[in-house]
């Protein structure tokens, strides 16, 4: 299978939290999504336990999961469900002493196999790959190939997210290489006919990719 991730848009715009609120719930109420990561670059302490407040029961609402980037010690004062972590933030390790082991941690690892395999033993819930493709909302350190994730699949039990500039019209070849997850957030936000109708184009865009990839390789899938 692979599901959504959904990750909130840099800012959350006029009327702040409790104004995107609707708009974050249409997006789920529109399909399977797993997982909310609430992203705030350059949003002060206070802003991002503002945000969690408001999102986490809309996220737990439609059975999503509330992660916060970066910060998992914002991550515990708000109680959300984990974090994610980039390499230049507090380690895996680190994260998961101060959140406990029934939280979610995930990690950042670019394009590397290496990275990933250190942050599985680490005790990392998943890893993430990317970016594959040019991403509007943030600048990639890496670019990452297909090949990766079916390398991954092959090795590793630990779920993979892939991440970095997915839409509806791109990411067919990525669920068939084997991501577990599509992390996306222009890809909904900015999608022409709204975040629901993104979410709905993108289940749609999964199941054909998931069905010909069963085609062509027999009952066995992609794994």
């Amino acid at each position: 299978t692979c599901g959504l991730y959904l990750i909130t848009p840099p800012e959350l715009g006029p009327g702040g939290p409790a104004a995107f609120a609707p708009a974050l719930d249409a997006a789920l109420a529109a399909g399977d999504v797993a997982c909310v990561q609430l992203r705030l670059k350059g949003a002060d302490d206070g802003a991002v336990l503002e945000a969690a407040s408001a999102l986490a029961p809309v996220a737990h609402g439609r059975g999503a999961a509330l992660v916060v980037n970066d910060r998992p010690d914002l991550a515990l004062e708000a109680g959300c469900d984990g974090v994610h972590v980039g390499q230049d933030d507090a380690s895996c390790a680190e994260a998961r002493e101060l959140l406990g082991p029934e939280a979610t941690v995930g990690v950042t690892c670019g394009n590397s196999y290496h990275l990933a395999m250190e942050a599985g033993e680490a005790g990392a819930d998943y890893v993430a790959f990317g970016a594959f493709f040019a991403s509007r909302t943030k600048d990639a350190a890496a670019r990452a190939e297909l090949e990766l994730l079916s390398i991954w699949q092959q090795a590793a039990e630990i779920p993979c997210v892939a991440i970095g500039g997915i839409t509806v019209a791109n990411c067919r070849p990525v669920v068939a290489a084997g991501a577990d997850f599509l992390a996306v957030a222009s890809g909904v936000w900015d999608h022409a006919a709204g975040p629901a109708a993104a979410v709905r184009e993108f289940g749609r865009a999964i199941a054909e990719a998931l069905e010909a990839d069963d085609a062509g390789r027999g009952e066995g899938g992609r794994r």
